[in-house]
């Protein structure tokens, strides 16, 4: 009984060392947040500028959005500041996760894990960074081309917000496709050739999940699904380099036993040889004593021929 209350009380106080650790990190993932926030908070209104500079530059009423709400202009750029701060602090947001993480992995998943959050950091900016500078101007230009005759297109700000980071954030995780191709096949759940040969329904739900990231209209749609396919061939390129050790380990054994298979064969054949050769030399030998017994007989006859012969010319000597 002691030994099991003993155990009990490891497990338990490991369990809370645990959620202590974990409250730690969290607090340092806070603060370093509203450390961020703090100087961006300050430079709030000229963030938001940069933001909606893609619209404005695209308006035809000289560059006129506006706030349908009473405290907008002053929520608003804090909105912004506060998400940008967010985006600036997930490298270190991340590395509280990893620290957490880390000592229950082995020494492979460390080493595959690292570089793997490094790069899926690096492609979620890429991917905000293709919204704002690609997407943005090409989207912004057109749709106030398409108001009809008599509309004035003056966005609202709390409205262009949250459009403009439900994109950012939708082609964030879309940049994500090449990590999540490597790690589908690292994990073993499919293999590279299954997923070239499927490469049409990965088209198709790169669209479907264009489609519900993005507002609803097929430009925007398109532009989320492209980027999508490009990324998942990438992905598909560079998981070469990552094959499962699995069936690296299964390709060597098939090899090995198809190697054991064939020297098993040859040795067959080799003993078989031998095997017949015994048995020919066997044979011969067998046949050379008979030959000699049935020679030897035959003298036999001629000699028992020969003997007869001489008693039958004796016999016929004395009757005469």
């Amino acid at each position: 009984m002691s030994e099991e209350n003993a155990s009990s009380v490891d497990k338990e106080s490991s369990f809370i060392s645990h959620l202590i650790e974990l409250r730690d990190r969290l607090l340092r993932a806070v603060i370093v947040v509203l450390i961020v926030f703090v100087p961006l908070a300050i430079f709030s209104g000229r963030l938001f500028t940069v933001l909606a500079e893609p619209m404005l530059s695209a308006l035809t009423t000289h560059g006129t959005m506006i706030s349908t709400e009473v405290a907008g202009p002053f929520l608003v750029p804090l909105k912004f500041a506060f998400a940008l701060s967010i985006a600036i602090a997930i490298p270190y947001l991340l590395y509280q996760i990893w620290s957490f993480v880390a000592p229950g992995l082995y020494d492979n998943e460390k080493r595959l894990a690292f570089p793997l959050l490094l790069s899926s950091t690096l492609l979620f900016y890429c991917g905000i960074a293709f919204a704002y500078f690609v997407v943005f101007p090409i989207m912004f230009a057109f749709f106030p081309s398409v108001a009809p005759m008599g509309v004035e297109v003056t966005p609202d700000i709390n409205h262009y917000l949250g459009f403009v980071l439900k994109l950012f954030f939708a082609f964030g995780i879309a940049f994500e496709m090449p990590i999540a191709t490597i790690l589908v096949i690292k994990a073993g759940i499919t293999t590279r050739e299954k997923l070239s040969k499927q490469r049409r329904y990965v088209v198709l739900g790169a669209f479907v999940v264009g489609m519900l990231l993005t507002p609803p209209d097929i430009f925007s749609q398109s532009m989320l699904a492209l980027p999508m396919w490009l990324l998942f061939e990438l992905g598909l390129f560079m998981s070469r380099y990552f094959q499962p050790k699995q069936d690296e380990e299964e390709a060597d054994e098939d090899a090995g036993a198809t190697e054991h298979a064939a020297e098993a064969a040859n040795a067959g054949v080799t003993a078989g040889a031998a095997f017949v050769t015994d048995e020919d030399i066997a044979e011969s030998e067998n046949e050379e004593d008979i030959d000699a017994i049935a020679a030897e007989l035959d003298d036999l006859e001629d000699i028992t021929d020969w003997t007869g012969s001489d008693n039958a010319s004796d016999e016929e000597d004395k009757d005469r």
